[in-house]
């Protein structure tokens, strides 16, 4: 019995309202955005603006739901967050983004990779680097090659591609 009275005189989980107000923000976005688009229907009365104003009003639907939730307290208990992987992953974003024009998008996206690889235990950078350069090479060579995609070119991709 305690537990049920105790069940209905929680707070409301605030992460969990702060996550449906972005939701509600993001769909709200959508619809607004679609109702700037011209709605050339036609005879089916589909157009450019169905899809994002389904996905908006899909969006605000979930956004209901997780208020609705975190107001009764159905979430469960999250665990304490680990801060140091996700400053990891946060710098390796940030160095790829800094170095992309300048070392190229091979040296830069393997560098993300073995700082990303460091957040999920893999503490050997002298290792998780070079791997990370000759994955993402392989990846520019097939992106720039075969599908001529448009991806920077650095040092690296000069010394094995000519024009690159």
């Amino acid at each position: 019995m305690t537990d049920h009275s105790e069940q209905n005189h929680r707070r409301p989980d605030v992460a969990a309202m702060v996550i449906a107000a972005g939701l509600a923000v993001i769909g709200g976005v959508m619809l607004w955005d679609s109702a700037r688009l011209a709605d050339l229907g036609g005879y089916s009365g589909i157009g450019p603006a169905s899809a994002p104003r389904v996905i908006g009003g899909g969006i605000i639907l979930l956004a209901i739901w997780t208020a609705f939730e975190a107001f009764r307290g159905d979430f469960p208990e999250r665990p304490k967050q680990d801060l140091g992987p996700v400053f990891w992953i946060i710098a390796g974003l940030a160095l790829q983004m800094m170095l992309l024009n300048y070392a190229g998008f091979s040296i830069a996206t393997g560098i993300m990779f073995a700082l990303t690889a460091r957040a999920f235990g893999k503490r050997n950078l002298a290792l998780t680097v070079p791997v990370g350069i000759a994955i993402s090479f392989v990846v520019w060579f097939i992106f720039t090659q075969y599908l001529m995609l448009h991806l920077p070119a650095g040092p690296l991709e000069h010394l094995f591609v000519k024009g690159a």
